[in-house]
């Protein structure tokens, strides 16, 4: 049974491996991503979370899922244009993946399972889920799609700095 984070590994969008071993201490958040989506101007937050927050060790990882009413259809050449054109985005996106049923990525599996939704169901219901993992890669706090990047701020700090 996987009992952190930095055990599971995922592709670049550019199809390289992408270890999550190479981000232990840092505090992640994990969120699936989609260009099409009323909640994707939330990539602009993400951003600034990222640019603030990165020296001190908060790593935004954007993964992209076409689960939700279509709204990633797009490859990666497009998904990587999009984001980095329309949202100067910087941070990590990775290949898109499912994040329910029998295909899910199996990360997604154990975040769902680490931090399951309200009345405990583990499905993602929406675009822009977000998990947030501490430095031992072990808690998970779950947001929803409707919390803003910037709603996460004061969680993020606190969790920067708890050793």
């Amino acid at each position: 049974m996987t009992q952190t984070v930095f055990e599971f590994s995922l592709q670049t969008l550019q199809g390289d491996p992408f270890p999550l071993a190479n981000y232990h201490g840092q505090v992640l958040l994990i969120v699936n991503t989609a260009s099409a989506c009323g909640f994707t101007p939330q990539y602009e937050g993400l951003q600034a979370l990222h640019e603030r927050y990165e020296a001190a060790g908060l790593r935004v990882i954007g993964v992209p899922c076409n689960q939700f009413g279509g709204q990633e259809p797009g490859d990666a050449a497009s998904i990587q244009t999009f984001c980095s054109t329309r949202y100067h985005v910087t941070f990590p996106l990775l290949q898109k993946v499912a994040v329910n049923g029998p295909q899910a990525e199996p990360l997604f599996t154990w975040l769902k399972q680490q931090a399951p939704g309200l009345l405990g169901s583990q499905a993602i219901k929406w675009n822009f889920t977000k998990f947030l993992v501490n430095r031992q890669g072990e808690r998970v706090m779950r947001f929803a799609p409707q919390t803003s990047p910037a709603e996460l701020a004061n969680t993020i700090e606190e969790w920067l700095t708890a050793r």
